[in-house]
């Protein structure tokens, strides 16, 4: 019989909502992410890659932008033949991006990691869902943009790291050329362990038509949803700076708005995209995934407004390692086994609501550590001042 442990892992489980060891995607045993990005000489981009542990996960997947950039998101349809993944590649270039893909799955393939078709241990197609935002030409240069170099780097990156292994967050990886509503965006990642034990996660890639602060005050619209005081340590209070700062603020971004136009020789296109992975060590079938990744998307209207237009491409992707029952043994009923459908039902109902609801304030955290850890950048491509650079 597994018992549920506390998040120290050595006692029984908690009494409320706490952050795991190192609040990010990671937290989620067997999950490792890694970066790869290029800068300079034109270059503003990157690939993150969500690794997953030997024998995949369970995968799902939410579109809700009306200008997505994805490749193998039907393969994630519950409907349809491929039960788990092993990777998830969020990646700029847009469209032309998406070639990172290919290197995550050819390293997939060399591992015989991947859809079995056939005896032999080679005989794999690796399944590689991707997300692209759009970051063309903030470096300077259009072309330049992530191929299958970058992704095989990133993926590199995500296995040399040890388990449960800290989240480079900010300007990395997919996040490297990321910018919301002007401001800079980027990587960033929070985690929940809950009090029946289970831990939720996510990491988010923030770069949207949309902005992360409210116009009449400059306050971040998730500063309110920290855990402890995860947003205070790094320097966000929960009041409104005040009105003087915030005017000098606005300015200066109203400023930084009109020289990219100029560097970029017109009108700064909102093309933009967020996207995320949220995942969970809860097991979850197929549909309850994907649930999961719908619901988490009310975590990014939170955090990002507008949210979800024509000129954005948001895409949250839903995991479950399945490391624990979605049903505590502890509460399930005499036998050892659920009645699913009466009591079992109604408590597997209960618990998968706190993964339902715990997805969306995770992927909120996330966005708002993205604009805390992003750094400005202004160069030949545009002027994207930081948050923290605006606000101090």
């Amino acid at each position: 019989m597994s018992v549920r442990q506390g998040t120290d892992g050595a006692g029984p489980a908690t009494a409320g909502p706490t952050t795991g060891p190192m609040n990010a995607l990671t937290d989620v045993a067997g999950l490792r992410v890694g970066h790869a990005a290029r800068t300079g000489d034109g270059w503003l981009t990157g690939v993150t890659v969500v690794l997953a542990p030997e024998g995949g996960v369970v995968a799902a997947v939410d579109v809700r932008g009306g200008g997505p950039g994805t490749r193998e998101t039907d393969a994630l349809d519950p409907r349809n033949l491929v039960q788990r993944i092993d990777a998830v590649v969020l990646t700029g270039g847009s469209a032309f991006g998406l070639d990172a893909a290919g290197g995550v799955a050819e390293w997939l393939e060399e591992r015989g990691r991947g859809f079995r078709v056939g005896p032999g241990p080679d005989q794999v197609v690796p399944v590689v869902p991707a997300a692209a935002l759009f970051d063309l030409g903030r470096g300077g240069r259009w072309r330049a943009r992530p191929g299958a170099d970058l992704g095989r780097a990133a993926v590199e990156a995500a296995d040399g790291t040890e388990e449960g292994a800290a989240v480079p967050q900010g300007c990395v990886g997919a996040g490297t050329g990321a910018v919301a509503g002007g401001v800079k965006g980027g990587v960033g990642t929070a985690s929940v362990v809950l009090p029946s034990g289970a831990t939720v996660a996510a990491l988010a890639v923030v770069n949207a038509a949309g902005s992360l602060l409210d116009p009449d005050t400059g306050l971040l619209y998730g500063a309110r949803t920290g855990l402890g005081d995860e947003f205070l340590a790094r320097g966000l209070s929960t009041m409104p700076p005040d009105e003087a700062r915030h005017t000098r603020a606005q300015d200066r971004l109203t400023a930084a708005r009109a020289e990219t136009g100029r560097r970029q020789a017109g009108p700064v296109q909102p093309l933009n995209t967020t996207l995320a992975v949220v995942a969970t060590d809860a097991a979850l079938t197929r549909p309850q995934a994907q649930k999961l990744a719908g619901t988490a998307h009310d975590g990014l209207a939170r955090a990002v407004r507008p949210v979800h237009l024509l000129t954005d491409g948001d895409t949250v992707f839903a995991l479950s390692t399945g490391q624990l029952p979605l049903v505590p043994e502890s509460l399930e009923t005499s036998g050892g086994t659920a009645d699913r459908s009466g009591w079992g039902a109604h408590l597997e109902a209960m618990e998968l609501n706190a993964v339902l609801a715990a997805g969306a304030d995770v992927l909120t955290r996330a966005v708002v550590h993205a604009a805390l850890a992003a750094e400005g950048v202004d160069g030949p491509g545009g002027d994207f001042p930081s948050y923290k650079e605006l606000y101090g």
